[in-house]
This record gives structure tokens, C-alpha cells and sequence, in this order.
């Protein structure tokens, strides 16, 4: 199960994100409205979480986009906000639960997966396919034209990072946090390195024209869209 979080308070961001990942889920993190809104579009989540308050555009207005576009991933909204019309008008823009600060972290897990049951629906497609290449994101298996490509677990998540924000410019910083985790060691060109690998990989002949990822000069990767 993949969840977004955005929250524009990194520490608290971080911290979800770890209670998550100790329960399995796999976890993205934004942290202001608008970058978490172009997430939230893509439809490549099972559920959100999202903060009320959030520099850019706040939750509300997040939640009512995603809905205009017809983006039903379930919601939860975060808020200090506790009166009740502030909560009815959360939840009359598309949010589907209503969790105010401060939590307990066993409290919004349990949220979580009521919404994860009431949805109840595969959100991703099971193998994506570019070109030649098939990912299967439940076997973690690759192919190129019908013929196995192994990849080691870290190769795989960072080809389905990319794969799965196809069309989307992900920095070093995004992909070390996302695949590395948050305590990664920014300072090296690990990230340069298993982008190496996997075009070695995906491309052993060197005969593409265009690598399947591409290099976005002084932004970071990504694999385009159509």
C-alpha cells in the first residue's frame, strides 16, 4: 500500500512516515500544496494524508481539486482546527475522515486502515509497461522484450519511484529520501551510481537512442510520460 503524506512540518512528516514504514506501507512525503497536489493527481496512491494548514494551497483546497478531477483516493485530513464547521467543511470538500492534532500515532493507523477497507480498490495497475520493458510491481519482476532483467531490491524501488511518477522531474534529494530513507547520507552520488546500473541493465547494448531514464540537467531524473 503506497500513502502520501503531505505535511509542511518535516519533523512531524518524518515521523509519519516512519510509523508507516514500520507497518508496511510504502510512504511519499510533500510538504507544501501545490507539490502535493501534482502527487495526489497522479492517482498512484491508496490513501492520503493532508494537512489542513500548508503554504501554497491548503488541504481543503487539495481535497476539492482532487475530487473536481475525479480523483477518489480515500483522505484523511490533519488540523489543530477542532470546531466542528471547520470540520464540516473538510469533509464537504471530499475529505473522508477527520483527524485533529495532536494524535496518537495508534489513533491515525487506525484511521488509516478503516479508509484503506472502505476503498478497497486497486489503484495501480499491477505491470506497467514502457516500450519494451514490463514492471511488475506485485512480483518486483522486470523484463525487456519478454526476457528477464534481474535487478537487486534497491534497483527495483528506484525504478518504480520513477516508473510510478512517470512524467515527473524527481531530484537527487527526493529520490535518496524516498528509496534511501531519511537517514541517508546526502553527501554522495549514490543516487548517480544505481541510475548507472539500471540503464546498464535495462539497456545492456547501449542501442536505445534515448535511455528509458532520462537526465534532467541541474533537476534530477525521470521517465517521460506517453
Amino acid at each position: 500500500m503506497r500513502i502520501l503524506v503531505i505535511e509542511d512540518d518535516a519533523r512531524l512528516a518524518r515521523v509519519i512516515a516512519r510509523v508507516l514504514q514500520q507497518e508496511h506501507f510504502d510512504v511519499d512525503l510533500a510538504h507544501d500544496g501545490e507539490t502535493g497536489l501534482d502527487q495526489a493527481l497522479t492517482g498512484a496512491y491508496d490513501a492520503l494524508i493532508v494537512d489542513w494548514m500548508l503554504p501554497g494551497r491548503d488541504g481543503v483546497a487539495i481535497v476539492r481539486e482532487l475530487r473536481a478531477e475525479h480523483v477518489d483516493t480515500p483522505a484523511l485530513m490533519l488540523t489543530a482546527r477542532g470546531e466542528m464547521p471547520q470540520r464540516v467543511e473538510g469533509l464537504n470538500a471530499g475529505a473522508d475522515d477527520y483527524l485533529g492534532k495532536p494524535f496518537a500515532f495508534e489513533e491515525l493507523l487506525a484511521r488509516l486502515r478503516a479508509l484503506l477497507r472502505r476503498g478497497e480498490r486497486p489503484l495501480l495497475e499491477p505491470v506497467m509497461t514502457i516500450g519494451e520493458i514490463a514492471i511488475d510491481f506485485a512480483s518486483h519482476a522486470v523484463s525487456r522484450g519478454g526476457q528477464p532483467v534481474p535487478l537487486s531490491p534497491r534497483e527495483f524501488a528506484l525504478l518504480e519511484l520513477l516508473a510510478r511518477h512517470r512524467g515527473q522531474v524527481l531530484s537527487r534529494d527526493q529520490i535518496l529520501e524516498r528509496v534511501w530513507g531519511f537517514d541517508a547520507d546526502p553527501r554522495g552520488n549514490v543516487v548517480d551510481l544505481y541510475i548507472h546500473y539500471l540503464r546498464r541493465k535495462l539497456d545492456p547494448d547501449g542501442q536505445d537512442a534515448q535511455p528509458l531514464i532520462q537526465t534532467i540537467r541541474g533537476a534530477g531524473y525521470l521517465i517521460p510520460a506517453g
